[in-house]
């Protein structure tokens, strides 16, 4: 006779060691020796690059319609024309655009520099695509073309490795192809598309060091860590290649626009509380203390003064020709705010050797306080159509135009408008309603997700977001534009993308829940589809009549 087996005890109550099972969770040192393999990389790289490769055709599309200089234009073409010709930016004649756009390159630019508020890097890539196609609209639109779809195969690559889904990329990557400020942007030579696109690179490489960190930590960890004296392994951790590829990431970042710096802060304090908290996993006590000196001091080291260095090194078309500032620049109307005087370097006999690096240096120094004395006190009483306040760029409060062709009258370039009425092209620089209307909600779900579920790929979203978007309002007192907030739209689209995959679920396996999901997730990327088929002809200077683009013009703030 056989008796039944007794009862299994009942489990434990969940904890923080315990899974919904009741099963033993494993330690940080044990889950980073057994990482779970991604998908396929080889799938994961082809998707990725196709999605690119779409975005690359939408980008080249027509690329040099409209033919003239759009908006910041005329400043970006030319500097970078110059960079390219003289080393530095010169001064230009009057009409030198009509010139240019008329095929005459030749004197169209003086002797003297010209007073550049940014930096060099997006303009010497812009001057690459002027010097592979020539001084045309094309040649100096293309690079801004390619480092957007590059962008887009780098949001496939950073979505992918946060969410572990080849499926969770593409869909991050095609997000950022049809948005339409992104897509404007990446057919104009402005230095936003190039500083985002840095600006990616630096948190992609940041986010990567993380993964490395953990897996080299568990490699060197013969196992878990429990006195309290302990370190954890440092000299196997003093040199990161990914911060390393971080540091030139966010120099080049810096040296496109100064707003990178904000983000470069941020993400560099987080790599630090990343290093922190992953020794803590490990059995490390005190470890927030003691990853200033393990982690903390290398980090700097490799993120920022590499950056520096990077930096400095952006500028060598300038410093070769500092002679030429400090003759010509060296007393303007910025070096004399608030009391300034000339340029020290300005009476200062010419040096030789290392004194003249020296000199240089200086001079570049002078020069940046000039500056960022223009950005932040000649600009506070001026005005301009487009300008709008950063508390609302994130649910499109003020487009900008940047080309425009209007009141063209029936009959004439292909115009078939009714009579008493008239057609149009323009160029808006306009964001998808469709993506930063549901990203400014993702946001706040992964606000809550990041403080409530302490899921640390939410904390690159939030980060991200406040350091690229919050430093605006302070300087809401003087003309800035929406389309800054380029920098801000990858983590938009991370927000977004965090968001499908909650709703998609961790489980391919059919269910009510599953189904609902997919419906719901794939009519929202058919509504990005068709917000962006619908924006489409004022993105690119598209023959509208004048009801055809009422239609498209939803709020009279975007007029």
């Amino acid at each position: 006779m056989t008796t039944a087996a007794p009862p299994e005890p009942p489990k434990e109550r969940v904890g923080l060691s315990t899974n919904a099972a009741g099963d033993a969770v494993p330690s940080a040192w044990q889950r980073a020796r057994t990482r779970m393999r991604a998908e396929d990389p080889f799938v994961g790289w082809a998707s990725s690059i196709a999605v690119a490769l779409l975005a690359l055709f939408l980008r080249l599309w027509h690329l040099g319609k409209p033919r003239e200089f759009e908006f910041d234009e005329t400043y970006y073409a030319k500097d970078a024309w110059s960079l390219l010709h003289h080393g530095y930016a010169r001064d230009y004649v009057d009409k030198a655009n009509e010139h240019i756009l008329a095929g005459q390159t030749s004197g169209q630019w003086k002797s003297t520099p010209e007073m550049a508020v940014h930096p060099d890097v997006g303009k010497w890539l812009i001057a690459l695509g002027e010097k592979a196609f020539g001084m045309d609209p094309f040649g100096w639109r293309v690079s801004a073309a390619v480092a957007g779809a590059l962008m887009v195969l780098l949001m496939c690559r950073l979505a992918r490795r946060l969410t572990g889904s080849t499926l969770l990329g593409c869909i991050a990557g095609l997000l950022l192809c049809f948005d339409g400020l992104h897509f404007v942007l990446s057919r104009l030579a402005l230095l936003d598309i190039f500083v985002a696109f840095f600006i990616l690179c630096g948190v992609h490489c940041i986010v990567a060091d993380r993964d490395w960190y953990r897996a080299t930590m568990a490699r060197l960890v013969p196992e878990q860590v429990n006195d309290f004296r302990a370190w954890g392994p440092v000299r196997g951790l003093l040199f990161r290649p990914w911060l390393v590829a971080a540091g030139v990431s966010w120099g080049l970042a810096v040296g496109t626009k100064w707003e990178a710096l904000y983000p470069l802060a941020a993400f560099g304090l987080l790599a630090w509380l990343w290093s922190a908290g992953a020794r803590r996993s490990f059995g490390v006590r005190w470890s927030l203390p003691k990853s200033v000196l393990a982690d903390g001091v290398p980090a700097f080291i490799q993120i920022v003064l590499v950056g520096v260095i990077v930096y400095i090194a952006s500028w060598s078309g300038w410093l070769a020709n500092a002679h030429t500032y400090e003759e010509h620049l060296s007393a303007t109307q910025y070096t004399h705010y608030n009391g300034g005087k000339d340029w020290p370097t300005r009476t200062e006999p010419d040096a030789e050797g290392l004194s003249e690096v020296t000199q240089s240096l200086r001079s570049l120094w002078y020069y940046h306080q000039d500056v960022y004395a223009f950005h932040t006190h000649f600009l506070n009483d001026s005005s301009h159509t487009y300008a709008s306040k950063p508390s609302g760029w994130l649910l499109l409060n003020r487009p900008v135009g940047v080309a425009a062709d209007t009141d063209i009258k029936p009959g004439t370039q292909g115009c078939d408008a009714p009579a008493g009425s008239d057609c149009l092209r323009q160029v808006l620089l306009l964001g998808s309603p469709a993506i930063w209307w549901a990203g400014s909600l993702a946001l706040l779900f992964a606000l809550v997700m990041w403080v409530g579920a302490r899921d640390w790929r939410y904390g690159v979203v939030v980060v991200g977001a406040a350091s690229t978007w919050l430093p605006w309002l302070q300087y809401d007192d003087r003309p800035i534009f929406s389309f800054y907030a380029i920098i801000t739209l990858p983590f938009m689209v991370l927000a977004i993308t965090m968001a499908i995959g909650r709703l998609l679920g961790r489980t391919t396996a059919p269910s009510r829940r599953r189904t609902a999901g997919v419906v719901v997730v794939g009519a929202y990327l058919v509504l990005v589809l068709l917000n962006f088929a619908w924006f489409w002809p004022i993105w690119t200077n598209e023959l509208l009549t004048h009801s055809e683009w009422v239609d498209r013009i939803w709020f009279t703030r975007w007029i």
